[in-house]
């Protein structure tokens, strides 16, 4: 018995070390300067065309993180409505709005009031980490709200050959 009181111990600090081993290498992974690299290229294409700007930034994220990036044949816009804000996303991950919209912005360090990003809005953003885990508040609205279920199966093919490339 007093072996087994022992042995919980030693499970116990095993499992505390691999989670701060852990944790140390998500934080390096999501280190700040991999942001700050996708949104200096993004500033570059500021103020261009939609068009324009995000086809020279596809290509110049294929360049710099080669098969990473979906090819063209792949790369398919799918309506969007998650949190209150409606638009459309490509899983590059590029993101526009159409009209003007509501919601959040997540980490970003400016803080955006209802109704201030107006129609023909259009953004990169970048996302890392668990994306799976973000899946159920993504889809939420689609499937409880607007209940397209077609776009929620594009979404999840987009989804899914996106994923399968980081693999």
């Amino acid at each position: 018995m007093q072996w087994a009181v022992g042995w919980r111990w030693v499970w116990a600090a095993l499992l505390l070390a691999a989670m701060a081993v852990l944790a140390q290498v998500v934080w390096l992974w999501l280190g700040p300067q991999s942001f700050e690299e996708i949104a200096q290229l993004a500033r570059q294409y500021a103020g261009l065309d939609h068009e324009l700007a995000f086809s020279r930034l596809i290509v110049l994220l294929r360049w710099l993180h080669p098969g990473h990036v979906l090819p063209d044949k792949e790369l398919q816009w799918v309506f969007v409505n998650e949190g209150g804000w409606m638009g459309a996303m490509c899983l590059l991950h590029l993101f526009c709005t159409a009209l003007g919209s509501r919601g959040h912005s997540g980490r970003e360090t400016v803080v955006h009031g209802p109704g201030e990003w107006g129609p023909n809005t259009w953004m990169v953003e970048y996302g890392r980490g668990v994306i799976p885990s973000t899946l159920a508040f993504a889809l939420a609205d689609t499937v409880f709200s607007t209940q397209d279920f077609l776009t929620l199966f594009y979404t999840l093919c987009s989804y899914a050959r996106t994923y399968l490339l980081g693999l």
